[in-house]
């Protein structure tokens, strides 16, 4: 019996069934009854390093018993060097040397200071009129006003229009719109390598490299959202890097302190150069015990052989869902790279009713994972995951899978 409930004092912006999680390790979760799981999931692929990791356990109590807190109104050692840590991080990825970070707490917060840095940008170097900032159908940037305007998912939108003026849109992929569209009047644009939540639909070379020559040419910044693509989730330390994406602005979070909330926004000197006091800022965005906890982060990522092993696991993954949508004909596509996967399901005149049933289903299975828009079933493993347990969850997938066609046939 699992640990689901109806019962909660939240506000109604989440399912009204939810699975009660108690503790983890390593890759694995157990419920309020004591019912193991394992984790395809990784909190939306923010715990890249899984569960009840003691080193960053550590370190995050020896930071707490020292300081916790001081606002942005002083700088701490640990959020120096993570500022420093991250320029250097992201030297080779840019179109040009980031000289400058932005700490927030959320994906959504660095996308709305990439958003404002971006208006700040244009109207100083060219006046009014040029504050437009572009985005793909299907994309996902956050759900606070900003963000939420340059995220064009009607069912998001709706209900708080009107947004943000200034915001518009043309299709994914499609390079010839892109440059029928894109002129000088924009601020920015901005663009995920993969949609996280709009069906993990990679960004294809044409529009790679229209958009890096488009943006250059009409000096419109090319924001690229890493919230969920960044730090280690495709097999290299940006996604820009497997998609060829030169950007101006880099956004991250998800993973960045180990599942404590964290933000980064890293910019160039052009906008940095800008960039008065009080144009932006923080309370509690880069304090001291997020920043130590993101250092571990950075230092395990990088660490010898982690990101090969990654790459390993990753070619795996990809190996065990193709032969998934070999065996099951209502597998229709495999999406994604690296560690975050998909795969678009089309159950026919049952889709609607069997398709919201394959997230419960898995979880019977003790199985956790995804869903990315409206037919597309995510995979985003823990990235410490070992070849052993990537096996299980794939074979657990496949049972799960299996009950789906089972019901289908009925």
């Amino acid at each position: 019996m699992t640990a689901l409930t109806q019962d909660t004092p939240f506000v109604r912006n989440y399912a009204r069934e939810v699975l009660q999680i108690s503790r983890g390790k390593g890759v694995y979760l157990w419920d309020a009854n004591g019912t193991r799981y394992l984790d395809f999931g990784s909190g939306i692929a923010v715990n890249a390093f899984g569960y009840g990791d003691r080193r960053l356990a550590r370190i995050v109590a020896r930071q707490m018993r020292q300081l916790v807190h001081v606002s942005n109104l002083y700088a701490t050692p640990p959020g120096l060097e993570l500022g420093y840590r991250l320029l250097e991080f992201a030297a080779a990825i840019g179109r040009h040397p980031f000289t400058g970070v932005h700490f927030g707490n959320s994906g959504a917060e660095a996308n709305e200071a990439a958003i404002k840095y971006a208006r700040l940008y244009a109207r100083e170097k060219r006046g009014t009129g040029h504050h437009k900032i572009l985005s793909f159908e299907h994309g996902f940037h956050g759900r606070t006003m900003g963000a939420l305007s340059a995220t064009p998912k009607r069912a998001y939108r709706e209900k708080f229009e009107p947004l943000l003026p200034g915001f518009e849109t043309v299709p994914f992929n499609d390079a010839a719109a892109l440059e029928q569209k894109l002129d000088d009047t924009f601020a920015a644009v901005i663009v995920e390598v993969v949609q996280g939540e709009g069906g993990l639909t990679p960004l294809n070379h044409d529009v790679v490299r229209t958009l890096n020559e488009l943006t250059a040419r009409h000096d419109v910044l090319l924001i690229a959202d890493e919230i969920q693509t960044g730090l280690g989730r495709l097999g290299e330390y940006f996604g820009s890097t497997t998609a060829g994406l030169t950007p101006d602005v880099i956004t991250l979070s998800k993973p960045l302190a180990g599942g404590l909330p964290l933000s980064a926004t890293l910019v160039p000197a052009s906008v940095n150069d800008l960039v008065a006091p009080g144009d932006h800022g923080t309370t509690f965005g880069g304090g001291p015990v997020t920043s130590r906890a993101a250092l571990h982060v950075l230092e395990r990522l990088t660490g010898p052989g982690f990101i090969e092993t990654v790459r390993e696991r990753a070619v795996q993954l990809e190996e065990g869902l193709q032969e998934v949508m070999n065996r099951f004909d209502f597998v229709r596509e495999l999406r994604g790279r690296g560690m975050l996967r998909g795969l678009r399901i089309d159950l026919g005149e049952k889709q609607a009713a069997l398709f919201p049933q394959i997230i419960s289903t898995a979880r019977d299975h003790h199985l956790l994972i995804l869903r990315s828009g409206a037919d597309v079933i995510r995979v985003a493993p823990p990235l410490i995951i070992s070849r052993q347990d990537m096996q299980r969850g794939l074979a657990l997938l496949n049972d799960t899978l299996k009950d789906i066609d089972t019901r289908r046939r009925i």
